[in-house]
């Protein structure tokens, strides 16, 4: 028996030694550090037959040693019938998070493919997509990029530190380092530039238009904020400014539900948002910031107009100091049918374990998306593309801790403005969004330019959608052509940079 179990023992080893490295292999795929898969296409839009090749790849992330520390998974769009790329607009695309993927606008806005939802957005089946006639590919050639640890993008080495990719700053630095290789690469260093971001991807591109500018000598004609963040210049959220200005969004959801009070609801919406922005600035501000000296009587008729305007009963307007949190608004104002609203498109109702409580249990608009887009992105990219992995793509990836100390985005967008005469800049907001209100949007903008020197280069857009504007059919209409117009009024044709 000894004898035997000599003899098996070193079988037995490497049986299990190959059995760990076969279950190692399979539960740790690996990205190329350099890859690249190239199909045709073609699509129709605005009744032109537009060709375009579709590059789905990787590109390294280089250290200060030229080794690769990560990749960034990428899908290029060029249109193949324009020889002369000096005059063709190349717009970099990214979303937020910080930890989301580029698939939300890539699927669902500006690039040539829709995934399958509904006219206003909700999830259908079967999954897939299908032609977006809306893409602003006759325009411009568009490259939607994933950040580290997002769709397919991941860490390649392991002794390098998270915080070289987890941070405000930190991700600026690297992508704009990424942006340089890639014009390099491609032979675009002639071409007119933008950069266009959704949602945390605002500071992100408003921090690359400063960095690509100062430390890459590449100069952009435009940025694109779409459901912009505070940048560095929004109150705080939950402090008494913050949710202040949050009740034009409110007014907005309320008319939406129909919970306005007869006069109100039987006017557009554009008829009663300026009348809101109006009171909101001129006596809700200056009311709360007065705190407990505000006279009760004064403390009452701003309550009443508060509740008037939002449709959440004036005791709980009292209760709250005249202030209104987000999370309770979503719960409380159709708790009587038994539902909630959502976060980042409050037109998406929910349903919760119970009606009581100051917040819901989840995002009804956020589950609806994740639902529609993980299967579309997945098909389109593995099965249309030809991309052939066996990485997870993260819709979300793993980005925490991030790092948001000092973010001066805002202002970096500013000084790049005040630099580059060429530089503009396009706001594209959802009135239904509660993540990222439009008049905060409108609050950032006014004081990123406190001297109004630069705001003939300023443009603010809004639409009766949310956070993802562009899910709506009509709204994906008009926003993709506010950006063609935002393209081509920004292009120059000879003019000097100088004021």
């Amino acid at each position: 028996m000894k004898t035997l179990l000599s003899t098996l023992f070193p079988l037995l080893i490497i049986f299990v030694i190959n059995l760990s490295t076969v279950s190692s292999s399979h539960a740790q795929p690996v990205l190329e550090a350099e890859s690249a898969v190239t199909t045709e296409g073609e699509v129709t839009i605005k009744g032109n037959r537009i060709r375009y090749e579709a590059t789905a790849g990787t590109q390294p992330v280089w250290n200060d040693d030229g080794e690769p520390d990560a990749s960034l998974f990428y899908v290029y769009y060029r249109r193949t019938d324009v020889d002369d790329v000096s005059n063709r607009p190349l717009v970099f695309s990214f979303n937020g998070g910080p930890g989301s993927a580029s698939v939300w606008m890539h699927i669902g806005y500006t690039g040539p493919k829709f995934l399958n939802i509904d006219d206003e957005g909700h999830p259908v089946q079967p999954y897939g997509v299908s032609d977006n006639e809306h893409s602003i590919l006759d325009v411009a050639d568009i490259v939607y990029v994933d950040p580290v640890n997002t769709g397919f993008s991941r860490i390649l080495n392991e002794e390098a530190e998270r915080s070289e990719f987890f941070g405000v700053n930190a991700d600026i630095q690297y992508l704009a380092e990424w942006i340089d290789n890639f014009v390099s690469r491609h032979n675009r260093w002639t071409s007119p530039k933008y950069l266009k971001g959704e949602s945390y991807g605002t500071t992100r591109v408003a921090g690359l238009a400063g960095q690509l500018q100062s430390s890459h000598w590449i100069f952009v004609n435009g940025v694109i904020l779409v459901s912009p963040t505070g940048m560095g210049l929004e109150p705080p959220a939950m402090t008494p400014r913050s949710e202040i200005l949050k009740l034009p969004y409110y007014a907005a959801t309320a008319w939406y539900h129909n919970v306005l009070t007869p006069d109100l609801q039987q006017r557009d919406l554009y008829e009663i948002l300026p009348e809101v922005e109006e009171f909101t600035i001129n006596e809700y501000l200056p009311a709360v910031a007065r705190g407990g000296s505000l006279p009760a009587e004064r403390r009452d008729q701003i309550a009443e107009t508060v509740s008037r305007y939002s449709g959440i009963d004036k005791q709980h307007i009292l209760n709250h100091n005249l202030t209104l949190p987000t999370s309770f608004y979503w719960k409380e104002l159709l708790r009587d049918e038994g539902m909630t609203v959502g976060r980042l498109d409050s037109r998406y109702r929910g349903i919760d374990r119970q009606d009581a409580g100051d917040g819901y249990d989840h995002d009804p608009a956020l589950t609806a998306w994740n639902h529609s887009f993980t299967s579309a992105i997945n098909y389109y990219l593995r099965e249309e593309l030809g991309y052939e992995t066996d990485l997870q793509y993260n819709i979300f990836g793993p980005v925490h801790p991030w790092d948001r100390s000092e973010n001066n985005t805002a202002n970096n967008l500013r000084r790049a403005m005040g630099e580059n005469p060429f530089l503009h800049v396009m706001i594209q907001s959802g009135y239904f969004d509660g993540a990222t209100d439009y008049f905060s949007a409108k609050y950032v903008m006014w004081n990123m330019d406190r001297s109004g020197k630069v705001s003939d280069r300023l443009r603010f857009e809004g639409y009766r959608s949310g956070h993802m504007m562009y899910l709506r059919q009509e709204d994906l209409a008009t926003s993709n052509e506010h950006i063609r117009e935002f393209i081509r009024n920004s292009l120059t044709n000879g003019e000097s940079a100088k004021y």
